[in-house]
């Protein structure tokens, strides 16, 4: 099943308290301007489900997303460089930690990187952040379309050898995606379906 393919806009908030009763949900994060959004819209299949822009910084609620199986999708604010007051980027940047490391419904974190431009410090941050939480990552290396296929190669070897130190406490993974080809798609949708399966594994053992 294509988790994404009918995937509807739910909510929007603004405000931790104002987070919907969710049975289980999964986040997609990274940094302004790094393919996001374009990700979101290629994985549903949809033309503008998520807002695309050419300025940095343009989502600034949590967006949510219901999907085929009954889960959620959270659609966060994209990190690091945005033209906006410093008030309301630390208002972001507050919000957007408290849900990665309070919201007891989040079972994975999609992270987005532009492949060109992996791992820079806010990702490192991000992940660092993260793997308190002991909740799997997987990232996508997106617009990998901009890499010749050996730099591809290059590439996904090289994030894979620094996500090592990350490995020994929660489950992480990564791949090459590029959604003017539709690159990853499957992948990606293998990944978080799983995700899903092994929560609802876990509610009914309880």
């Amino acid at each position: 099943m294509n988790l994404f393919q009918n995937a509807k806009f739910f909510t929007t908030v603004n405000h931790l308290k104002d987070l919907p009763a969710t049975p289980a949900e999964i986040a997609f994060a990274g940094r302004s301007n790094a393919g996001k959004s374009s990700a979101i819209n290629t994985l549903t299949n949809h033309v503008r489900l998520a807002y695309v822009s050419k300025t940095p910084g343009r989502t600034q609620h949590i967006n949510f997303f219901e999907l085929a199986n009954g889960g959620f999708m959270v659609d966060l604010p994209g990190y690091g460089y945005a033209q906006v007051p410093e008030a309301v980027r630390a208002h972001w940047v507050e919000l957007l930690g408290d849900y990665l490391q309070q919201r007891r419904q989040l079972i994975g974190l999609v992270l987005i990187m532009d492949a060109r431009h992996p791992l820079k410090a806010l990702d490192i941050r991000m992940l660092d952040f993260f793997h308190t939480t002991g909740r799997p990552v997987h990232i996508l290396l997106s617009k990998a379309d901009k890499l010749s296929k050996n730099d591809q190669i290059k590439t996904l070897s090289a994030v894979k050898k620094m996500l090592q130190p990350y490995a020994q406490r929660q489950q992480i993974s990564v791949q090459l995606f590029s959604s003017l080809k539709k690159q990853g798609v499957e992948e990606v949708n293998e990944v978080v379906d799983a995700w899903f399966c092994k929560e609802a594994q876990t509610e009914g053992g309880d």
